[in-house]
């Protein structure tokens, strides 16, 4: 019979994603995993294999929670469009005392990992996928006749993933939340425009510029 384990798997994922996040994968020691976790070093081995391997479950946690943040506002917005507006204009709302921190924890590490490692690879793939994730909703987009035909949904994925990660660092040193506030709204204006424009350019018979191409 299997042996259930003694420790709490998702608070333990929870505090080392915290740690990590806050200091990275170097400078995190062994000694300050068991004081975060609650956990000797055979039991941290024995429940992750390896620091390594706690880290990249860690980032796996951390991805998968942008997706289904990004996933539930797509779901709930009334466009695509719409739902990616409503994730910047939330970006007002970070503030560096109620989270580790609020520069992305998968940019931090890329920042921090060394080239040409197994592990940044790890972290390259994380990132690809929120932009797979954000060029679908663009894709959608362009289905339902938001977008022109001929706009490029993996070009206006890395756009709006620029944004999203520059607000993050604009939130991480910010000393006034109404220039925040405006900031978020800017970007978002844009992205409603990309909608906008071609809606007015259908009317008019003008289809001829190219949008995120």
């Amino acid at each position: 019979m299997a042996r259930t384990a003694s420790y709490d798997r998702d608070a333990a994922l929870d505090a080392a994603m915290t740690l990590f996040w806050v200091k990275g994968y170097q400078a995190t020691s062994l000694k300050d995993l068991e004081d975060a976790l609650k956990m000797r070093p055979g039991s941290i081995y024995a429940a992750f294999q390896s620091k390594e391997a706690l880290f990249r479950a860690t980032l796996e946690r951390y991805s998968h929670r942008i997706a289904d943040e990004l996933g539930q506002l797509v779901a709930s917005a009334p466009s695509p469009l719409a739902a990616l507006q409503a994730h910047l204009e939330r970006l007002a709302e970070l503030d560096p005392c109620d989270r580790p921190s609020t520069a992305c924890m998968l940019v931090k590490s890329l920042l921090e990992i060394p080239q040409e490692t197994e592990l940044r690879a790890v972290v390259l793939e994380h990132l690809a996928r929120v932009e797979d994730q954000l060029a679908t909703v663009f894709q959608r987009a362009r289905d339902r006749g938001e977008l022109p035909p001929d706009a490029d949904p993996s070009r206006l994925a890395q756009r709006i993933q620029t944004y999203i990660f520059g607000l993050k660092i604009q939130a991480q040193r910010r000393t006034d939340p109404v220039q925040m506030q405006l900031l978020c709204a800017d970007l978002a204006e844009e992205i409603g425009r990309l909608g906008t424009g071609w809606s007015t350019r259908q009317a008019t018979g003008d289809t001829l510029p190219r949008i995120g191409s």
